[in-house]
């Protein structure tokens, strides 16, 4: 027992401050912490048990409705849910238990271990897990995308990780339009890359994903391909377009855009102004949480120099500056802070993202690179918790020109909607950590990514429709943009770093095959007729972007003229084979004639160079898929 004994902890329960119940039992400073703490803890597990009765209450309530009012109808696919603007993760048609109240945490995780602290601790407490990430070897490849070695097993299904409270936002699949009635099609660029790291995640758990847990776009522009860079001294992005057959419709084209973004040498990076800003709540104890978070900004740390600096600052409850700033060069004293963090109480992340932001605008470095690194599995439970209120809060923030990435981990409560709305509105990008090998993609092979060369870049493709009798944008449902956006300055859009890359696919329907769309008069006041100069042309594609410190945005244009290719190029193959996996898992309508065994095939048959064994590890991955959809059911445990 405790130094407090059982009178401490009546006392501690009764809601006597810790620091006054240090005076009466006569402890020291340091034991008044830890009785802090300890009424944290207690007051926590009280508000999560009447979270809990709350929930019971509501969902026998609902019940009772539902019996009363027969059976819910459930249309379109599996992204569609009788009820609320999120698709947890579950069975067919049943929902996992809402997110907290207000205010309320999160219900308590199962009771675990004591686990070393300090700043030897984290090697330590990784030897004492069989998490995922627990080891890493140098040659050979994880079975599916994962650590190596003993590190392929998933993370355990306990504490929070057991939770059925995963959120993702609803959206629908871009249907096809005609260029009569819509000519133009325009959205903003995306690098994100969350979805495909979290979905294979599930997929090695066993379990297959929810529809709304896949973002085609983040699939398709997790890998890397072989785009040429801009010439030198030019735009720091180019794109280039190629057509060719389209695998899952042997009677479409298929369409590619892909942007690539110039490459800082590390030599010539700018001095990086970074702050952490790390998730201590107690959802974040686990092994695949708070201490892989602390091994992913370890790798980010050796990769400092002494003009850059970095602070921390955490939240739980509330939020603290843990390091102020730091050079680069002193990476033992990083180290010492990030290893020594340790997780418990509520999740204010309001209070720590006005916090870090504050903390990296008094801080802001002129010509350098100012920017928010977001560690959390999401799961906001105190202070501001609404969605929308978050966005307005990031969007505000971001006229400081700070710019923003997100870092999920964890699964049970990962809340996947919160942290891709807050990284596409705070000038950002969002990533899933889900082993270690993951997170040295992020800070090792793209660590120059932290750096933003083009911001605010928008897209928008006019297409010929004497070329073109309908079209479909692959993915991008959550960044679509008005047509009048495209211009409009003031218009947020999706932010490119050194080195990134950006793919686009269309599904394009040439002329004389029949495809169906909605009749729509044409206006008679429509000008029809295609300049001559142009009848050749398939589409034109226009993108605009911005330099970082810069409001006023450039175009860059060119149109695609000219014969179909008779064959995809292998970069092209293994991007429309990505496409096609993330429909199949879907369950998309328009996945056409296409298989998992055709997705393999096609795969196989265009890996090309893959120094870091991605593409061969998406072969894992889809072979996995394939076995789990001829037993079970999308969501459902293996």
């Amino acid at each position: 027992m405790s130094r407090f004994g059982v009178r401490g902890r009546r006392v501690l329960a009764g809601g006597v401050p810790a620091v006054l119940l240090a005076v009466l039992v006569g402890c020291g400073p340091r034991d008044a912490e830890r009785a802090r703490a300890e009424a944290e803890r207690a007051e926590a597990a009280a508000l999560a048990e009447r979270a809990k009765a709350e929930q019971a209450e509501a969902a026998a309530r609902d019940e009772a409705e539902r019996t009363s009012a027969g059976p819910a109808q459930i249309t379109g696919g599996r992204d569609e849910w009788p009820q609320g603007d999120i698709a947890p993760i579950g069975k067919k048609g049943e929902h996992a238990p809402g997110p907290a109240l207000p205010g309320l945490p999160s219900p308590a995780p199962l009771a675990e271990p004591a686990m070393p602290a300090g700043p030897d601790a984290l090697g330590k407490r990784i030897a004492a897990s069989s998490a995922p990430f627990a080891s890493v070897v140098a040659s050979g490849g994880g079975a599916f995308g994962g650590v190596r070695g003993a590190a392929n097993k998933p993370a355990p299904r306990d504490g929070y990780n057991a939770q059925n409270a995963e959120a993702y936002g609803r959206y629908q699949e871009n249907e096809f339009r005609s260029p009569l009635v819509a000519a133009l099609s325009t959205f903003s660029a995306d690098v994100n890359t969350a979805s495909y790291a979290n979905v294979r995640r599930m997929l090695n758990e066993g379990t297959l994903p929810p529809a709304s847990a896949v973002f085609l776009a983040e699939f398709v522009n997790y890998f890397p391909y072989s785009y040429a860079p801009p010439p030198a001294g030019a735009d720091p992005v180019a794109f280039h377009v190629e057509m060719g057959p389209c695998p899952w419709n042997a009677k479409h084209h298929l369409l590619r855009v892909g942007v690539q973004a110039h490459q800082i040498p590390a030599e010539k990076l700018p001095p990086r102004n970074l702050v952490f800003l790390v998730d201590t709540s107690g959802s974040m104890q686990q092994e695949n949480r708070l201490p892989l978070v602390q091994k992913s900004l370890e790798l980010l740390v050796e990769k400092l120099t002494e003009k850059d600096r970095v602070s921390v600052v955490t939240y739980a409850g509330d939020s603290r500056v843990a390091l102020p700033p730091t050079s680069g060069a002193d990476k033992k004293a990083i180290l010492d802070v990030v290893t020594g963090l340790q997780a418990n109480g509520g999740t204010n992340g309001e209070g720590g993202i006005k916090k870090a932001y504050q903390f990296a605008r008094d801080t802001f470095l002129d010509g350098g690179v100012n920017r928010v690194i977001l560690c959390t599995d999401g799961d906001f439970n105190v202070g501001v918790v609404d969605n929308g209120e978050l966005v307005k809060l990031i969007e505000e923030q971001r006229k400081s020109k700070v710019f923003l990435t997100v870092l999920g981990y964890g699964m049970g409560n990962y809340k996947d909607d919160r942290l891709k709305e807050l990284a596409n509105h705070g000038n950002g990008h969002h990533a899933y950590i889900d082993t270690l090998d993951e997170a040295k993609k992020v800070f090792v092979e793209q660590g120059g990514a932290l750096v933003c060369v083009a911001k605010d870049v928008k897209f928008q493709i006019d297409f010929n429709p004497a070329k073109v009798n309908a079209y479909r944008l692959v993915g991008y449902e959550n960044r679509l943009l008005k047509d009048e956006d495209f211009k409009n300055d003031a218009k947020d859009a999706g932010d490119v770093g050194s080195g990134h890359q950006v793919t686009v696919l269309y599904e394009i329907v040439p002329p004389g095959v029949k495809v169906d769309l909605p009749e729509v008069d044409a206006s008679k006041y429509q000008k029809k007729d295609v300049p001559a100069n142009a009848s050749d042309e398939w589409l034109t594609v226009k993108m605009r972007y911005k330099h970082p410190d810069e409001d006023v945005s450039k175009e860059l244009t060119a149109a695609h003229k000219g014969a179909v290719a008779k064959e995809l190029s292998d970069d092209f193959r293994f991007a429309a084979a990505v496409a096609s996996f993330g429909m199949l898992l879907r369950d998309s309508k328009f996945k056409g004639a296409m298989t998992y065994a055709g997705v393999l095939e096609e795969a196989q048959g265009a890996l090309g160079a893959d120094p870091n064994n991605h593409r061969k590890q998406f072969l894992e991955l889809v072979r996995r898929a394939k076995e789990l959809s001829n037993v079970q059911k999308p969501g459902e445990p293996k």
